[in-house]
């Protein structure tokens, strides 16, 4: 409608089919809505962490969750363009039409509070007559994730220099052993 509108105003005549695309095009700008290729693009760009990324608008985020993230990272342009299209294009009809879209919900990750496990380690490496700094080498992975073969390699390391000290395993193994 609002290109009808907008045709009405700006040409005497009827526009070539080309002109009333690009007027097409121009009404979703005003809206925020970027080009179906576009926001394909952005779509397959942020499909590994849909929700740790700033949409241009809330439009793309729905498409391509419409489409799969899984779908948009892994199959072909060819495969998923089309179904994304059509999912983007019904969004942008619904936007045009007045439907203010669900935001997109992003989950922030809380920054790891290293500061208690500092404190932490200072205590253990008091009780052991061992330096703060050697202490803090030493229980360096316990910052790591659990689980990982990083951190797990690094307290075996751990565990071999240090064969008459009982190195705790995790943080809380570390907390009984300081209290």
């Amino acid at each position: 409608m609002l290109a009808l509108e907008q045709t009405k105003r700006q040409y005497s005549w009827m526009p070539s089919i080309a002109e009333f695309l690009q007027l097409m095009d121009q009404c979703q700008q005003s809206f925020g809505l970027t080009s179906v290729d576009q926001a394909y693009a952005e779509a397959c760009r942020h499909a590994t962490a849909p929700s740790h990324h700033s949409w241009s608008h809330a439009a793309v985020y729905h498409a391509g969750r419409a489409t799969g993230w899984f779908e948009l990272k892994t199959l072909t342009r060819q495969a998923t363009q089309g179904l994304f299209k059509q999912h983007y294009k019904a969004l942008c009809q619904r936007v045009l039409a007045g439907e203010d879209l669900d935001q997109v919900q992003t989950r922030a990750i809380p920054a790891p509070n290293n500061d208690n496990l500092f404190a932490i380690i200072e205590q253990w490496a008091k009780q052991l007559d061992m330096a703060p700094e050697i202490a803090q080498s030493a229980l360096y992975f316990l910052h790591l994730p659990k689980h990982s073969p990083l951190r797990q390699q690094l307290h075996a390391r751990t565990q071999a220099a240090y064969p008459a000290q009982t190195i705790p395993a995790n943080i809380d193994e570390l907390r009984n052993q300081v209290i």
